[in-house]
């Protein structure tokens, strides 16, 4: 199956026998007790949160650019639709292969992604069977299917459990001239939703800390143009990253822990307003 044609639903709705089909319907912005607080500088645009039981406070993070690589049904790459949604196999834990019939493994430092979904306007409650869309650049900065067409490796689509987590084992991504390091990732009501890729609840990116950008950077050679391209961007100047609140943009950079030899662990809480 050739990786860069829209399929059709066919290939993701293989994979859906296999899932806890339990729906979640999207009733909009309703913000039950999600209080709109700290206005940010950003032309009023407020920050939502949410406080749980226990009184800890959960964000709602900032809806953010797909940017040019989505693959998710939501662009053409020389006159042809590119949706890897629709194809068997999306729906995976390890992203560092590729699929549909292509073969490429994506090097660099492993590192494994936990999300945990939160619903700001029920009191931070866990969104559990929600979908999770995840693709990032390689360590040379290279998104699949755009830049290399014969992989498609680094993207992949996760359910969320009960207590609203999902998994990816993934490698660390690069640094690309002009862009701070990051994550994409969008939110789906359901794995079925995800096939369309124009419903997303909220389309948003992960920041990556620095200290750890530098020791990956640094210790690695694949990693090699990252060092210098990491020394022109900053996280306030970054065009996606500069305009979120303190809040938000605690609630975007993920937390990491390990080291380049090992590996690292990087968790991240995304609160959702459905």
């Amino acid at each position: 199956m050739s990786h860069d044609h829209d399929h059709g639903p066919e290939g993701l709705a293989a994979d859906l026998p296999h899932l806890t089909r339990r729906r979640i319907l999207v009733t909009g912005l309703a913000m039950g007790g999600a209080a709109l607080s700290l206005w940010a500088a950003r032309g009023g645009a407020a920050t939502v949160t949410g406080t749980a039981a226990d009184g800890s406070v959960c964000v709602a993070n900032p809806a953010e650019t797909e940017g040019p690589f989505p693959a998710d049904g939501t662009n053409v790459r020389e006159g042809q639709t590119v949706n890897i949604l629709t194809e068997q196999g999306v729906i995976r834990e390890d992203i560092r292969t590729s699929i549909g019939g292509l073969t490429p493994v994506a090097e660099g430092v492993p590192a494994t992604l936990e999300i945990t979904l939160v619903d700001v306007g029920r009191a931070c409650a866990p969104l559990g069977g929600m979908a999770v869309y995840v693709w990032h650049c390689d360590a040379e900065g290279i998104y699949s299917i755009y830049a290399a067409e014969d992989r498609n490796y680094l993207r992949g689509v996760g359910i969320t459990d009960d207590q609203g987590r999902v998994r990816f084992t993934t490698v660390f991504p690069a640094c690309y001239d002009g862009r701070w390091p990051h994550i994409h990732f969008e939110v789906f009501s359901s794995a079925e939703m995800a096939v369309s890729g124009k419903a997303a609840l909220l389309t948003s990116q992960f920041a990556l800390p620095e200290a750890e950008c530098r020791a990956v950077y640094g210790a690695e050679p694949l990693y090699s143009a990252s060092v210098g391209n990491l020394e022109r961007v900053s996280l306030s100047r970054d065009g996606i990253f500069r305009d979120a609140s303190e809040e938000e943009l605690a609630a975007q950079m993920l937390v990491l822990e390990g080291n380049p030899a090992a590996g690292y662990r990087a968790t991240g809480r995304v609160g959702v307003v459905v």
